[in-house]
């Protein structure tokens, strides 16, 4: 089975810590980052990454993690994986 690949994305205001405390919740799960980009505009930060879950299953626990880490922080944190995200971006 080849690499199976998602994309996690992070929008809300910016503020300290918030790549340190995304990327921790990822390697608590065994999710290695394969890229990632963030931009800050004006006070707003965004971060996409996209993260190897290869023979990872437990989505509805990471995206509930996820979510906790949001509502804490006042971002909103969503994983979806790759052929899903795909199909619904495409044009």
């Amino acid at each position: 089975m080849g690499r199976r690949r998602a994309v996690v994305s992070v929008i809300g205001k910016d503020q300290v810590g918030i790549i340190a405390k995304v990327t921790t919740v990822l390697s608590e799960n065994q999710i290695n980052i394969l890229d990632i980009s963030q931009t800050i505009m004006q006070d707003f930060f965004t971060m996409m990454m996209v993260v190897d879950v290869s023979g990872f299953e437990q989505f509805d626990v990471l995206q509930n993690n996820l979510d906790l880490l949001g509502t804490d922080l006042g971002l909103k944190i969503n994983i979806q994986l790759e052929e899903i995200f795909e199909a619904m971006h495409r044009i």
